[in-house]
């Protein structure tokens, strides 16, 4: 994680496989691909953080919920990190609200099938599952295209801020940590198995 300031505020940039949560005011900010991010909040604590997560899997049986499959481990993992550190610091998963981003598919060109491999579609179907189990409010989303995002989630009134990115430049800043983080995800599944736009949106 890098931190920088923005206007007077602390601003966390967190990459792929982080999470970061704040308590009053700053900023967190990342750049999405194929990942998704959820933005969570609890507005009697002034509790909000961010997480930036991606699922994988060698096979993923669409009729099956994601949120049951060997994939979905990954992204619980990814909601636990961050829901857990918001109660520890006095947040109420009760209170807790959603906003999420990301889900693009933008890692296509990994997989020969791409009928199989659709990231940002099990990324997408995931969160949503998730947030219905735990019964966390959505409140607002974008997901899915073939375009990068970059997301601010502001603390002052949990506002998030989103770019879209072209093509040619999500290929450039997303593409390649995304693969990596792709990548050491299913040799960790392996293991085991051997073992046993330019326009600022306001949401």
């Amino acid at each position: 994680m890098r931190i920088s300031t923005y206007r007077g505020l602390q601003r966390f940039h967190i990459d792929p496989g982080e999470y970061h949560v704040v308590r009053g005011s700053g900023i967190i900010t990342t750049l999405l691909g194929s990942c998704v991010a959820a933005c969570l909040w609890d507005e009697k604590t002034s509790i909000f953080g961010m997480n930036h997560f991606l699922l994988a899997n060698h096979r993923y049986a669409k009729k099956m919920p994601v949120i049951v499959s060997e994939a979905g481990r990954y992204g619980i993992h990814a909601m636990e990190l961050l829901i857990n550190n918001m109660l520890k610091m006095g947040a109420h998963k009760s209170a807790l609200q959603a906003k999420i981003f990301g889900g693009a598919n933008v890692l296509y060109s990994l997989f020969q099938d791409r009928s199989m491999y659709a990231i940002g579609d099990i990324n997408n179907r995931f969160i949503m599952e998730f947030l219905k189990k735990e019964k966390i409010p959505l409140i607002a989303s974008d997901l899915g295209g073939n375009y990068g995002r970059v997301i601010n989630f502001v603390g002052s009134d949990y506002s998030v801020y989103l770019k879209r990115i072209n093509k040619k430049e999500s290929e450039h800043k997303v593409v390649v940590a995304e693969k990596q983080l792709l990548t050491d995800q299913l040799k960790e599944h392996s293991a085991q198995i051997d073992k046993g736009s330019d326009q600022i949106t306001y949401w």
